[in-house]
């Protein structure tokens, strides 16, 4: 296991600048997500750990050592891409083995390490096939094991899965998983989609621009957005928002907006607000329909769409004049048209400055 530093680090690709000054610690053994939309970075950043693409400025180490000027080969890592790449002619034990061959590495160790990547990742059946006789997942795990086979410390994933079907991504991401936590290597893993980032990561580095905008765990990332690009940026359906002001309301707060008003004396604000504009927002799960308890705010509004999920429904209506969401269970009588009353858990929403959009 190696640990990952990224110190200061600027990249340019022509007169461009895709990032600069740009820092990220990676714990030995951590299961780091780089999350954000296309062209945040995010790729960029992996290549430039891998030595794929040279640094403007600063330093990458792995393992204790400044690996900035090292060549690919030399830094320790193993690098899953997007395409499998794999050779057409070439058997999936063929596949496996190259670099090995390559390397000159011994074929006892050779045919142990295809022997145990081939295990791990159940490719043992498959070993004679050619990567045309295999289904993509099939093929994405080869791509896995070749890197797998080189006993790397740390493994860079650059949107593996996102060539595949809903139901292979599902499937190989509890792959990646289990693979991490037998392996206790340390990996880092880049995608745009939130699902894999949420469920695979022990930390999440959201990328805006070029910039983190947030680095912390899961739950975190999720709970206590930073800002509102992470809170807009996670979550499916996204969290509503609520425009208004903050004001004083007896010794607490409360955010007035067009449709009335929100009782804020149940939030935990970070620091003592001033007041002013805000915007609170409020996941769809965390909005129940009914009466509202003495202690939550409610409103009252029309269904206009039922998304049906199975497990979950997904209602629509509105809410000071602006489409709102609500996650309501799959068995929920609730039909389209139907006037409903909803109310929020204030203590799990996010209140956030409408100028800087930090959280408050």
């Amino acid at each position: 296991m190696s640990a990952v530093s990224v110190r200061d680090v600027g990249v340019r690709i022509g007169a461009v600048s895709i990032f600069e000054n740009f820092s990220l610690e990676i714990k030995e053994g951590e299961f780091v997500v780089l999350l954000g939309p296309s062209g945040c970075g995010k790729s960029t950043l992996l290549n430039a750990i891998a030595g794929l693409l040279d640094v403007a400025e600063g330093q990458i180490w792995i393992g204790g050592k400044n690996v900035t000027w090292a060549e690919p080969r030399d830094r320790g890592v193993g690098m899953v891409f997007q395409s499998y790449s794999l050779y057409p002619r070439m058997s999936v034990e063929e596949n496996l083995s190259f670099g090995l061959r390559i390397a000159k590495t011994p074929k006892a160790e050779i045919a142990a390490r295809v022997a145990k990547a081939a295990r791990m990742l159940q490719l043992e059946p498959l070993l004679r096939r050619k990567p045309a006789e295999l289904s993509g997942g099939q093929r994405q795990r080869v791509a896995i094991g070749r890197a797998l086979v080189r006993n790397c410390p740390v493994f860079l994933f650059d949107e593996p899965l996102s060539n595949l079907d809903a139901q292979l991504r599902n499937e190989l991401r509890v792959e990646i998983k289990k693979l991490h936590q037998e392996l206790g290597n340390t990996m880092i893993y880049v995608t745009h989609d939130q699902v894999e980032a949420l469920t695979l990561a022990d930390r999440i580095a959201v990328m805006k621009g070029g910039v983190v905008q947030q680095y912390a765990s899961p739950y975190d990332i999720h709970r206590h957005p930073a800002n509102l690009f992470v809170a807009g940026f996670i979550g499916s359906p996204a969290m509503n928002m609520i425009e208004g002001s903050l004001v004083p309301n007896g010794p607490g707060w409360r955010l007035d907006h067009a449709g009335g008003s929100i009782d804020m004396s149940r939030y935990a604000f970070a620091a003592p607000p001033a007041g002013g504009p805000a915007i609170v927002g409020v996941r769809p799960e965390n909005i129940a329909i009914g009466v509202a308890p003495a202690e939550r705010s409610g409103a009252q509004g029309r269904v206009t769409i039922v998304e049906p999920m199975g497990g979950e429904t997904i209602l629509w209506t509105s809410f000071a004049g602006k489409p709102m969401t609500i996650r309501v269970d799959g068995e929920s009588p609730v039909r389209l048209g139907d006037e409903i009353s909803f109310h929020f858990d204030v203590a799990r929403a996010s209140a956030f400055d409408a100028q800087t959009g930090r959280r408050l």
